[in-house]
């Protein structure tokens, strides 16, 4: 590859492009299988098909009193029939007999229908009386009778391939006897921090040394996208002690904040040329121009992130977390929740570059963030979102629609 170091890029790579890269070359992990109990968030690595029925028996959808339906008819508040207590039932039991016309059993909801039984009488309408109930109103065969399979049936589809489990799924799940689901890995994540200038994340700044804000943010996007395990370290601007980490990584996705630029200490894309390839360096994006990313020998995806935590931030959304995500079997698609509204003043763009632009909502109409900088994260916070513009625009005009990618608001993906 081209040394780019203070020499700048020739070209740069289109977003479209870049991401097209990836695709083609990255896909779902292998799988494994977890308890269903945590399997919520996972992946469905295989369709679940139900082997039994749900509920397996007929039961009581009231507490009350199991009957025969056809032996409460004519029953009224004026005029109660009258029936035979003949014992009672509960849930997780059987009753031991067989209910005929004129009796009944006294229910609660859950427990199996009496054989004979076909109908369930309320406890508000009526009143047992030693071995007698009075029966205030007629009920109709079936009625309050939950069915067999009237929630599942032997079987039906539970649950499709490729689908992103939620509390409900894991229910279900649990309600057909599956202890166990056969979900699609998720990967592990590694996250180098580079920079004589950077001290751990939380450390005061002091002198022209700065506290990390990439990895904590790395760290939660990861975590976002569904990663199993991240690794945050620390380098100075080192080439070895970068080469020994990029050699020694055995995880499935590896980011590296800083040293990805045209400085004489930008390291990060030389070693990655020495021990794989670098795929795409330098990227028509703003910010995040000097952003890229390759493989190495492993087949390891490397992004090489810009040091500015905005610049990060862009880099990642665009290219790092589409594929932690699409590795773990979720969607590559933003995990944003997107509204349109109509622009408040015109945003700026240039042809053949794609725009990443912060912005506020303010009464319904959509604010850029006048701020730019890569550097300035703390307009992030104060945006509600960004816009993108793509490479083939050169902005929108003042009360154009534009969607807005909400930060603050995902979508189950």
């Amino acid at each position: 590859m081209r040394d780019v170091r203070m020499h700048g890029f020739r070209e740069r790579t289109s977003v479209s492009a870049a991401i097209e890269m990836l695709e083609r070359r990255t896909s779902p992990l292998g799988v494994e299988r977890v308890g269903v109990g945590a399997a919520h968030g996972r992946v469905a690595a295989e369709a679940v098909i139900a082997g039994i029925d749900v509920p397996a028996f007929a039961r009581s959808a009231m507490d009350g009193f199991a009957v025969v339906g056809e032996s409460t008819f004519g029953a009224s508040a004026q005029a109660p029939v009258e029936l035979a207590l003949i014992g009672e039932t509960k849930a997780g039991r059987w009753f031991g007999g067989t209910l005929r016309h004129g009796e009944a059993v006294r229910i609660t909801t859950g427990a199996p229908i009496p054989t004979g039984a076909d109908a369930i009488v309320m406890a508000e309408v009526a009143e047992a009386n030693g071995n007698t109930v009075r029966v205030r109103e007629p009920v109709a065969p079936g009625k309050h009778v939950g069915a067999i399979g009237e929630d599942i049936r032997r079987g039906d589809l539970v649950v499709r391939r490729g689908r992103r489990l939620r509390p409900q799924d894991v229910g279900v799940l649990a309600s057909v006897g599956m202890a166990e689901v056969l979900v699609v890995r998720r990967p592990h994540v590694s996250i180098v921090i580079t920079g004589d200038e950077v001290l751990s994340a939380g450390d005061m700044p002091r002198d022209a040394l700065i506290s990390d804000a990439d990895g904590p943010m790395l760290r939660a996007l990861a975590d976002r996208d569904g990663a199993a395990a991240i690794e945050l370290r620390y380098l100075p601007d080192d080439r070895d002690a970068l080469r020994a980490v990029f050699a020694a990584h055995d995880g499935d996705v590896l980011l590296v904040s800083g040293g990805s630029s045209v400085g004489p200490e930008d390291h990060a894309p030389t070693v990655l040329a020495e021990l794989g390839e670098i795929t795409v360096h330098g990227v028509a994006l703003r910010p995040a121009s000097p952003a890229g990313f390759g493989f190495l020998r492993s087949g390891c995806p490397v992004f090489l992130l810009p040091g500015n935590p905005v610049s990060c931030l862009c880099a990642y959304e665009f290219f790092a977390g589409p594929t932690i995500r699409a590795l773990g079997g979720r969607s590559r698609a933003w995990p944003h929740r997107r509204v349109k509204l109509p622009l408040a003043a015109k945003i700026v763009s240039e042809l053949g570059r794609t725009d990443y632009m912060r912005v506020s909502i303010i009464d319904g109409r959509v604010v850029p963030i006048m701020t730019s900088g890569a550097s300035i994260l703390s307009s992030t916070t104060r945006a509600d979102g960004v816009v993108i513009v793509a490479a083939h625009h050169e902005g929108h005009g003042e009360g154009e629609e534009v969607e807005v990618q909400l930060y603050d608001q995902e979508e189950s993906r």
